[in-house]
């Protein structure tokens, strides 16, 4: 079995990467002039897959609380990227739809974040990338059986 240092530990469990992700992926959104944070693209990229949905869904798929999704939401609204409507089927609940501006700017971010994951995945094996998503995989299934 491979040692891990206290460092190493330290640095998986402060989210290294991921920060360096968010911070590539936000540094591309700006030079792309497209108006959206990492998080609110999460939020978004689930619309993409299934538009009309409510704010409970949304906490579900991106794995946030509610009230960092309704924040989320509310910013998005504002950008005229998403609308709230209410759920005929269940008045208490609001449904989350894309705009025509949320809808439009899809291909773009798409684009954005496969050049970016082609970029970090350069040079490794897809042997290696493919025990490395199994690896990750597990972890996340005995952290959540926690």
């Amino acid at each position: 079995m491979i040692k891990v240092t206290e460092r190493e530990i330290f640095e998986i469990l402060s989210g290294k990467i991921s920060g360096l992700i968010n911070r590539t992926v936000l540094k591309a959104f700006v030079q792309q002039g497209l108006d959206i944070t990492t998080e609110q693209w999460t939020v978004l990229s689930c619309l993409w897959d299934k538009d009309k949905i409510i704010q409970t869904d949304i906490c579900a798929l991106t794995q946030k609380d509610k009230p960092s999704v309704t924040r989320l939401i509310d910013n998005l609204e504002k950008k005229n990227l998403v609308m709230r409507v209410s759920d005929p089927a269940d008045r208490r609940n609001n449904l989350i739809l894309l705009t025509p501006r949320g809808g439009a700017i899809r291909q773009k971010t798409t684009d954005v974040i496969h050049s970016i994951v082609n970029f970090a995945l350069e040079g490794i094996p897809d042997e290696e990338l493919s025990g490395t998503k199994e690896v990750l995989i597990q972890i996340m299934n005995n952290l959540r059986a926690y």
